[in-house]
């Protein structure tokens, strides 16, 4: 990515590991790890939530070991801009009755945007003076056990403001595309369907001033086009 000049790094969630069984101090140990692997990217850094990083620690012990350049350390959903575009980052480790993942204590298939989150995305994306690119974990493009639960609602406030070119996403090892009502949803292929590098899975992507989307994938993830 520093070679690749890229204008910032993010990744999709799911970042750290754990032992068996799982020891706090372990985990934070791996977090702490990964992220100073992470941090060598000569730029900005963003991270997404993933349901795994939530496995034997809290939020808040995640967030206090991670940079979100420019973010504070309490945000789990936040936005940002760089290069003449507008980008969100949705958490979506609540369960049904809304509290946060924590510590292990939740069923990875209850995965839900809360309502408070719901609104504040709606009025983030009111707001937003250039074209939008969101960012989730679990994937907001279907119905079933890997996916948000809400995800059509999620879905009608997307569309709301015909603002968002495409949503980024993991959490579906196999990776996935789907185009919805004129947005995009592209699935990163996940990297723990083996080992080595040759199992490694992470892309560039390319906005165009047109709105087209050149995703260019390496290892694993597949390249794709995406036209608007």
């Amino acid at each position: 990515m520093n070679d690749k000049k890229a204008s910032f790094l993010i990744e999709l969630g799911d970042f750290k590991d754990q032992s068996k069984p799982p020891v706090e101090e372990k985990t934070l140990n791996y977090l702490r790890r990964i992220e100073s692997i992470f941090q060598k990217f000569n730029g900005s850094t963003y991270h997404v939530l993933g349901n795994h990083d939530m496995d034997s620690i809290s939020k808040k012990e995640f967030m206090a070991l991670v940079k979100n350049t420019g973010v504070g350390k309490s945000a789990k959903h936040y936005a940002f801009s760089s290069r003449k575009l507008h980008f969100i980052v949705l958490d979506a480790n609540y369960r049904a009755d809304g509290t946060d993942y924590d510590r292990g204590h939740f069923d990875w298939r209850d995965t839900n945007i809360p309502d408070f989150e719901l609104k504040w995305l709606d009025k983030e994306l009111k707001s937003a003076k250039q074209p939008v690119v969101v960012f989730v974990h679990q994937p907001l493009d279907g119905e079933g056990n890997l996916y948000v639960k809400n995800a059509a609602q999620v879905r009608t406030i997307l569309e709301k403001y015909r603002k968002v070119l495409a949503v980024f996403q993991g959490h579906n090892h196999a990776g996935d595309y789907n185009r919805i009502n004129g947005i995009h949803y592209y699935t990163l292929k996940a990297l723990v369907e083996g080992s080595g590098a040759e199992n490694n899975s992470y892309a560039i992507v390319e906005v165009k001033k047109t709105g087209d989307i050149l995703v260019t994938g390496y290892r694993k993830a597949i390249s794709k086009k995406l036209f608007v």
